[in-house]
């Protein structure tokens, strides 16, 4: 309760203020715009009233936001948990260190509304099954990333989306959230492994597609990508917690 408590004594207070979120990417879909954002608030907010919360408690905040963005507070390969009072919060399980994965990032557009994603999937026929895969995939996950095992965690990720869209695909709706883009950028990846690349891809709930891979081969997989599917290509890696840029600058 300690995160509420400091809220409470600001809750009748009349100060206004503005609040003024940008990204450097506008034109692309599933690439945790909703994660990053609400993360920047929860640690933002915290430091303009002057709160001294640790990151777990600023994870509590950042949750009414979103899964992700709780997650993305923490850093990391974070877990997000909800205790026996309710509370919902995040932990860092391991660094980005600890698991050297490396990725490049194809930004693909679309007016599909991703949130869509979760009133879909419930109806899929397949959501009960998707659960109990979770639960499985999850333990498994949790396992390849104390180990530090890049091509396990990678080789898991790509599974999960899969059954990820295969059962927003198969709501009332249908939603399909992939492109023909994000199909040609899947075939290649599956080539290149084929040849002895070792890479991986995963999406969130939109088109836009992670290339996984070891920090190594990442020149190499982003450099195929832009030729043969002639798509742009961010190279990066796991991100740390969310931190204030002003703790750098002064």
């Amino acid at each position: 309760m300690a995160v509420i408590n400091p809220l409470q004594r600001l809750a009748n207070k009349r100060d206004h203020f503005r609040l003024v979120s940008t990204n450097s990417l506008v034109n692309a879909k599933g690439l945790g715009f909703s994660a990053s954002a609400f993360a920047s608030i929860a640690r933002s907010a915290s430091a303009a009233l002057g709160l001294s919360l640790d990151s777990e408690h600023l994870s509590e905040i950042a949750r009414l936001g979103s899964a992700s963005a709780s997650r993305s507070v923490a850093g990391g390969f974070a877990v997000l948990y909800t205790s026996k009072d309710g509370r919902c919060f995040a932990r860092e399980l391991a660094d980005e260190k600890h698991v050297p994965l490396a990725m490049g990032i194809v930004p693909v557009a679309s007016d599909v509304k991703t949130e869509k994603a979760h009133e879909e999937i419930v109806g899929s026929p397949f959501f009960t099954a998707r659960l109990k895969e979770v639960d499985v995939t999850f333990q498994r996950m949790l396992g390849a990333i104390n180990r530090g095992e890049v091509d396990e965690v990678c080789r898991l990720a790509e599974d999960d989306s899969l059954s990820l869209h295969a059962t927003t695909m198969t709501g009332k709706g249908g939603l399909i959230l992939m492109s023909p883009e994000s199909i040609h950028v899947i075939r290649r990846v599956r080539t290149m492994r084929e040849e002895g690349v070792p890479v991986w891809f995963s999406l969130d709930s939109g088109p836009s597609v992670f290339l996984n891979t070891h920090l190594e081969y990442l020149n190499t997989v982003c450099g195929d990508i832009e030729r043969n599917c002639h798509l742009p290509v961010i190279k990066s890696g796991v991100g740390g917690p969310a931190y204030s840029l002003t703790q750098h600058l002064f």
